[in-house]
Formats: structure tokens, sequence, C-alpha cells
């Protein structure tokens, strides 16, 4: 019978410590191993209790968390999940701290949004990264490099193919690995990376300075026009439309589904019913089952479709899924996501 998921807390804020050891103690298969206000003490811990994975605040005085990520990232790699306030600050710092090893990020709770059910995402997330795949393989760290950026990315032209992308846990990185690798004309792209709200739109501006298409937070109504990727927004699902000849989103509110908005599952489906054989569905890294059944309703209305494979996903949950149900026409590693999506696109 597996162990418990083994987790040491790391925040400044007593309040936070106790609330995260209370309502994690309370979770089926994790166990708090101890807490730390600093990443001095945390370092400590670290060696004595060995910890599978730790929550990380980035904002704490004497060190802050993003440098004792790098430094634990480089001596002594663990599965992070990094706890971070909805602040523009706190997200840039968040992202920054993803491109350095971190594996999740989630919001710190706020009045409208309770510590339980922060904790109950916090629990599913530690379980997830737990057995993550940490090792800087090749097919993650020596991607291609981001080509160069015309003086005018986007010529405007709505698009009649359409590239449908689903990631969560890792999906920034893969996410940015993919979107590199498109030119400047490259079909209009759809995206959601489970993420909280807010933290997409620095992750679309950061997206956006480093690939040749444009690449925006989505708004409701926004067209689908070749080289430029919608991300969705954060708390935040996204639906594919069609008015014509020309394909645009809908940004809306609404239920969860699999616990997750934005979901996989409702853009896929979305895209399914208006894009059919006109669209591309790629499955990536991440947890759970979300975008599973979309992508086979994709493959079933005539669309190619394609599921990253075991060896570069950090977690082969989302993916593995789709395999299972045959919703997959092609496995393929991370690297050669983008081509094989413009090959089957054009």
């Amino acid at each position: 019978m597996r162990e418990n998921v083994r987790v040491l807390i790391v925040d400044d804020s007593a309040v936070v410590r106790k609330v995260f050891r209370e309502q994690l103690s309370r979770e089926k298969g994790i166990e708090v191993v101890g807490t730390a206000p600093d990443p001095y003490v945390a370092r400590d811990k670290i060696v004595k209790l060995k910890p599978d994975v730790i929550t990380l605040d980035i904002e704490m005085p004497r060190m802050d968390g993003l440098t004792f990520l790098k430094k634990l990232m480089r001596y002594y790699p663990l599965p992070v999940i990094i706890v971070s306030s909805l602040t523009q600050k706190g997200s840039q710092l968040a992202l920054d701290a993803l491109s350095s090893g971190a594996l999740e990020v989630i919001a710190k709770p706020t009045s409208s949004y309770s510590v339980e059910d922060m904790s109950v995402q916090l629990a599913e997330k530690i379980r997830a990264v737990a057995h993550a795949r940490l090792s800087s393989s090749p097919e993650l760290s020596n991607s291609a490099p981001a080509p160069s950026v015309p003086a005018s990315k986007s010529l405007a032209v709505t698009t009649n193919k359409v590239i449908a992308l689903g990631a969560s846990t890792g999906g920034t990185e893969a996410l940015k690995v993919v979107l590199t690798q498109m030119p400047p004309n490259a079909p209009g792209i759809v995206v959601v990376q489970h993420m909280p709200a807010k933290f997409t739109t620095s992750f679309a501006k950061r997206l956006d300075e480093l690939c040749a298409i444009h690449v925006k937070e989505a708004q409701d109504g926004d067209s689908i026009v070749n080289g430029q990727a919608l991300i969705a927004p954060g708390n935040y699902h996204m639906l594919l439309r069609r008015s014509g000849a020309r394909y645009y989103v809908r940004v809306k509110t609404g239920p969860m589904v699999h616990h997750q908005r934005p979901s996989v599952d409702v853009l896929f489906r979305s895209v399914a019913q208006y894009a059919g054989r006109n669209a591309v569905g790629v499955i990536m890294t991440g947890m759970g089952a979300d975008g599973a059944q979309g992508l086979l309703e994709m493959k079933n209305a005539g669309a190619k479709t394609i599921a990253q494979d075991e060896k570069t996903c950090v977690v082969f949950g989302m993916p593995k899924e789709a395999i299972k149900l045959g919703a997959a026409n092609r496995v393929v590693p991370l690297n050669e996501i983008p081509k094989v999506a413009l090959e089957w696109i054009h």
C-alpha cells in the first residue's frame, strides 16, 4: 500500500502555516511533516524530514522563495507547488518560479475563494506532483529556440483552421515549447492552461514576448485569426463559436468541469461542434482527465488529434486518459507537436 505523501509547508505567515497544516491533515493520503517560516529553516527541515512535496510562498523575508527555489532545484530537486498572492507582482514571480522548476501555482485564499476550496485543490495538486517527472530532459530544456519576432506579428486574417491546446501540471513550460515554434502565419490557436485567475494575464504577456505569433489573454468575442493564440482567462471557461466564416470565442463563467475553470473539455467540445475537421486538438501534460472526452469528440467530428507522450510529460495524466479512450490519432514527444499539428492543419 502506497505511503502518504509527505509535505513541508514553507510560508512566513504563521496563520497560513497553521491553516494549511490543519486543512491538509484532513486530506486522505497526505501527511504534513513540518512547516518553516523561511527558506533557511526550510533547508534544514528538508534534509531532516525528507518531504516528497513542498508548498512554497515566494514573497518572504531573509531569502525570497524564487531564490530558494533555484538553489533547491540545483542541489536537491523536489516537486514544488507555489502558493502566491493574486497580485501583479505575485503572478509575475509565480511565472518566474514555474520557469525555474516549480510544477504548479495556486492562489492564496481571498474572501471570494474559501480556504476549504483552496485546500481541496491544493491536496489534489500535491498528490499529482508527488511522482512527477523532474529530470531536466533534453525534450524540455533544449527545446527549439524562439524564432525571431517580426515587426508585425499578425496579419489579422480570419483563420479557417483552428489548433486547440489543453494542458495542466507542467503545461506552462510545455506550452512555451510549442508556441515558440509556431510561425508568424500559423493558424489561429486557442489554449486552456489550468491556472488561477489573474495569473493568465501575466502568462499570456510573457509568451507574447517570446513568440513570433501574438499571444493574448482571451476576451469575450475575440476573433480567431492567423498568427495569434488566445489563452483562456483563469476562472473562466472559453468556448469556440462560429459566425459565417469567422471563428470567435465566448468567455463565460459556469460550473467547474473536472474541478477546473477553465476546462479543456469545455473548449474541446466546442471546437468539435463548430470547427470539426478544420481543427487539430492537442492534449498535453497534466493531472486528471480533463480534456480526454473532449478530444475524443473532436476526433469523432473529423479533427486530427495529438496526445503528448509519457516520456516528455511532467505528469502523464490527461494524455494517458485520452489515449485510453482512443481519442488520439498520434502520440508524440513534446518537441514534435508543432510540426505534426502544422502538417495536419495545412
